[in-house]
């Protein structure tokens, strides 16, 4: 019987529609004279109902009211019917005057027949879908057996979790309640659902209500919010799961299908980034765009970021093949309209710098390319120079050289007061391009920020695997904090801020609170669903060579003056004095090529004085090969 229905459908609805229209012009003569229709007026019913028929079902028709399916009927649905009606009663209306001049019909029956079919055929519609939501036998499973859901949060989106739970009865889930902290939604009820009471309540409204799971559906809430409410659930020992931020959700749209565990990004979250997309636009869409790094994982989420204003093409430039390869492949899956171009190159190479910029002419350049280890670069000091300023330096003279409009680098809060190698080579490399600056027609810009959330290498990965393993995990010091950063919420910021810089300008960007590492590594045991000091030991191993206890975004000289965007402010720091700096650098970088370490060290001194490197605990070894040397 169902499946006979599916494959005649539009005969069914085109003899519901036909049933509705007659039903109605009917009851419409019915009301109009107290349930007793005078003998005179049938011959007029029967002379008007083909015409009748005939106009409303081919307006239905054009309208589109024979598609669609009724059990997810909604309000443009609504408004749909409403439309179809008032066309085809003001059709009918004019029929009726122009050809019978009104005779034998009552003037409220044609406005009683066109409000009756509205209300029939929305109201069999909306029947259709609760019934089918509520009431059809077998469609939702097990009663007994549903889980048993509480989502927090009974705005737009838990709605929307709500409605597509009754929708698909395949997901054997039941939505019992609300909980909300606003005021004003307490003890409402929003899809027939009640709000049970606020976040604080959740361990009482779970044990009262035998909730299986909870469902935070809050994609704006801080990471303060986020943290409460997952306190809640740990006390109150139920499953959990969320709905990703508003940064993530792209076209605005909820489904229960992106529901996903509780993560780290999550707790320590801020409020969403408001980007201004038309200024990204103006300077980004159909533009060349050039990314360094870009297998890495600032630089292949720049990629993505650039990849939403329609560039003309997207220049990958990047010295590791697989992450090239990887990033390239995703680009042109999901990117198909714009043209990828992936270079393996080394920034360090002035020929194939100069080549790519020859060949590829771009307009704006992102500069994600860097050593950025510090420990490591405490033991390869040549090479961060090589790598981090002399790559810099030629990119930025390219840039200078082939006319580029925009050059925006990426930098780090770790090249302020520097107590390392890595540090202090990045402001190296700031100092230069703010020096250039102001000769060049490019708009040279720095973005300044913190650690990044999940970034390669970086502490979060590392703690996930030494919990996947067992533990312990080792944390540098007790007191050890550093700022942090979602990936997309830093390259959507670089992105903006290379909107707005005219040149030589230090962007630093609104890094929230700092965190102690050692809360981080008992959030993430915590979301493994293991106990901290208890499953999982938490052992200090000491500061690193390089490593400081917190970390700063401004110098002592600069200023901070705001911008447009309130996440991001620029630092009113003086640009270097370019002809010092030139001969600074050169010896600078002699130094490196000769590893001569000592003279590095003293190098990165000469040119930022606050640079004050941390005792080393172990002495560096050089280790000769037959073609070069590599420092460890």
């Amino acid at each position: 019987m169902k499946s006979a229905i599916h494959k005649n459908r539009l005969w069914f609805v085109v003899a519901i529609q036909v049933l509705i229209v007659i039903s109605a012009f009917f009851l419409a003569f019915i009301v109009r004279f107290d349930l007793s229709v005078p003998q005179p007026y049938w011959p007029r019913i029967s002379a008007l109902l083909p015409a009748l028929l005939g106009m409303k079902l081919v307006v239905f028709w054009r309208i589109g009211l024979f598609k669609g399916w009724w059990r997810y009927v909604s309000m443009p649905d609504l408004v749909q019917i409403l439309k179809g009606n008032l066309i085809a009663s003001l059709i009918f209306v004019g029929y009726a005057v122009f050809v019978y001049r009104l005779e034998q019909i009552p003037r409220s029956v044609l406005i009683l027949d066109g409000v009756f079919c509205f209300m029939l055929m929305g109201g069999v519609r909306f029947a259709t879908r609760a019934f089918r939501e509520n009431y059809l036998p077998g469609g939702l499973g097990d009663s007994d057996n549903k889980n048993r859901v509480l989502v927090v949060g009974a705005g737009e989106s838990g709605q929307s979790i709500v409605r597509e739970v009754r929708s698909n009865p395949r997901l054997n889930t039941e939505v019992v309640g609300f909980v909300d902290d606003d005021p004003v939604k307490r003890g409402g009820l929003f899809q027939g659902i009640q709000v049970l009471g606020k976040h604080v309540d959740l361990e009482c409204v779970v044990r009262d209500h035998n909730i299986d799971e909870v469902i935070i559906a809050i994609p704006s809430a801080t990471g303060c919010q986020i943290r409460s409410i997952v306190h809640c659930c740990r006390q109150a020992a139920v499953k959990f799961k969320i709905l990703p931020g508003v940064g993530d959700l792209i076209n605005g749209s909820v489904s229960v299908q992106q529901l996903r565990d509780v993560k780290l990004e999550d707790l320590l979250g801020r409020k969403p980034i408001s980007l201004d997309q038309a200024q990204i636009s103006n300077y980004l869409q159909d533009k060349r765009v050039l990314v360094t790094g870009a297998g890495g994982s600032i630089g292949s989420e720049i990629c993505r970021q650039v990849a939403r204003f329609n560039p003309e093409k997207i220049i990958l430039f990047e010295n590791a093949e697989t992450p090239l390869f990887l990033i390239e492949k995703e680009l042109s899956e999901t990117c198909p309209d714009i043209y990828i171009v992936p270079i393996i190159g080394d920034v360090r190479n002035r020929s194939r710098v100069n080549v790519i910029f020859d060949e590829q002419m771009p307009e704006v350049v992102f500069h994600a390319a860097a050593y950025k280890h510090v420990p490591m670069m405490e033991s390869n000091p040549a090479e961060a120079i090589n790598n981090n300023v002399q790559g810099t330096r030629l990119l930025a003279d390219a840039a200078d050289a082939f006319g580029v409009k925009n050059f925006v680098m990426v930098s780090t809060d770790k090249a302020v007061r520097p107590t390392n190698v890595m540090g202090a080579s990045k402001r190296v490399a700031e100092l230069y391009v703010q020096s250039l600056a102001q000769k060049s027609r490019t708009h040279f810009v720095t973005t300044r920020f913190g650690n990044v959330l999940g970034s390669n290498g970086s502490v979060i990965p590392t703690f996930k695997e030494q919990i996947k393993n067992g533990g312990p995990v080792t944390v540098t010091h007790p007191e050890v904090t550093r700022f942090f950063m979602t990936i997309p919420e830093a390259s959507q910021l670089v992105l903006q801020a290379g909107s707005m810089g005219q040149g030589g300008e230090i962007y630093l960007f609104d890094m929230g609170e700092s965190v102690k590492i050692v809360s981080l590594a008992e959030e993430l045991i915590r979301l493994s669903g293991l106990q901290p000091h208890e499953d999982i030991e938490i052992v200090y191993t000491g500061l690193r060579p390089g490593e400081k206890l917190y970390e700063e975004l401004l110098l002592d000289e600069e200023g901070v003056l705001p911008t447009r965007h309130e996440k991001i402010c620029v630092a009113s720091s003086a640009p270097p004095d370019r002809e010092e700096l030139i001969q600074k650098l050169d010896n600078l970088l002699s130094a490196a090529k000769a590893l001569d370490l000592p003279g590095v060290r003293a190098g990165l001194q000469d040119i930022v004085p606050e640079y004050l490197p941390a005792e080393h605990k172990q002495k560096s070894k050089v280790i000769q090969h037959p073609a070069s040397v590599v420092h460890e």
